[in-house]
């Protein structure tokens, strides 16, 4: 049974401290529908982020655009009672991802915390006076990834796909749900799926057992560094898709590349706001090189996870990169298929 975003919001906001919770339990089914995110600052007004806007959450369980009298103000002991709930009163057992600046919930949310790094031996061990706490709401939206899919079987393009789009433009859940329709069969026959889940974002994994519906037949590599996990799952699982979010670092382009001499389809996510932007980053240019990528889809900004800017073919791609002089490229002038 798919969970409301409602309930999504009300799970999330279980892990924030007492004081805070009862504000936010009281808002409007409305906001709670549309949140992305609630964030607590110390001293500062709570905030909910939405598609575009930002909410400051007030003492009458209302919200409002603007920071006046009135707002719920997140003290220093409010952001030590929510840190101390999100690690379950164990920050050890949380402290390999407190290193990496977060906290996986259960209901597969995810918490930033900002605070002082710790360091031993010239590397960030650990995290102390937490000073922010950034509430990232799991939303899945069953058939968003269906436009995209859609098109990809229309121009009969194979291979590995690459999700373009800046941030909270929804590239981890259409992640999702594309896992979630291939592993399934709702493409045809069920196919084996690994998620190579580094921070925990597309299958939400607490203690072992996936929160986000991710299919029938999909295997979780669940906190595994994205390199790593790659060739994990080429060497044991035996996959026919890998799906990973924000790839292209050295490593992680290497560990595609062999996946693809595996016979193995990579579908994974890269932050680009643009074609332009896309091209201009040596990474994007360094993945699409090595051919695994059959296709790239550009996500639009805005309008909800989904919506599509265009979907191009990656060798389109690097023959434009190649002719590229000038960081004006227009968006759009190398090969676009038409998606409405």
């Amino acid at each position: 049974m798919n969970t409301s975003c409602e309930e999504k919001f009300d799970s999330a906001a279980a892990c924030v401290c007492g004081r805070v919770c009862s504000f936010l339990a009281a808002l409007p089914d409305k906001v709670k529908h549309e949140a992305q995110e609630i964030r607590l600052r110390v001293n500062r007004p709570v905030t909910i982020c939405c598609q575009g806007k930002t909410y400051f959450l007030m003492e009458d369980g209302s919200v409002s655009l603007s920071a006046g009298g009135g707002c719920v103000i997140a003290w220093h002991s409010d952001i030590k009672d929510t840190f101390r709930i999100l690690c379950e009163n164990s920050v050890y057992s949380h402290e390999n991802e407190i290193r990496s600046g977060y906290i996986a919930m259960r209901g597969g949310h995810r918490a930033g915390i900002c605070g002082t790094a710790v360091f031993h031996g010239g590397d960030v061990s650990g995290m102390k006076y937490v000073s922010s706490v950034n509430i990232r709401i799991a939303h899945e939206i069953p058939g968003c990834a269906n436009m995209l899919l859609n098109q990809i079987m229309k121009q009969n393009m194979h291979g590995g796909l690459l999700i373009a789009g800046p941030p909270s433009s929804g590239k981890t859940t259409i992640l999702r749900d594309i896992a979630r329709q291939l592993s399934s069969g709702m493409r045809g026959t069920a196919c084996r799926v690994t998620i190579v889940d580094e921070r925990g974002e597309i299958a939400g994994t607490f203690q072992g057992i996936p929160q986000n519906d991710i299919g029938t037949c999909c295997d979780v590599l669940d906190g595994f560094p994205k390199a790593e996990g790659i060739l994990t799952a080429v060497r044991s699982l035996a996959p026919q898709y890998i799906v990973c979010d924000e790839i292209g670092s050295e490593k992680e382009t290497k560990a595609v590349e062999q996946s693809l001499n595996a016979g193995v389809c990579i579908i994974a996510s890269i932050h680009a706001g643009s074609v332009s932007e896309l091209l201009h980053r040596r990474q994007a240019y360094e993945l699409l090189a090595t051919g695994a990528f059959s296709s790239v889809a550009l996500l639009s900004g805005s309008g909800g996870p989904g919506k599509i800017d265009g979907i191009y073919k990656a060798g389109d791609l690097l023959a434009e990169a190649g002719r590229l002089t000038a960081p004006d490229m227009r968006r759009g002038a190398c090969g676009v298929y038409g998606v409405a």
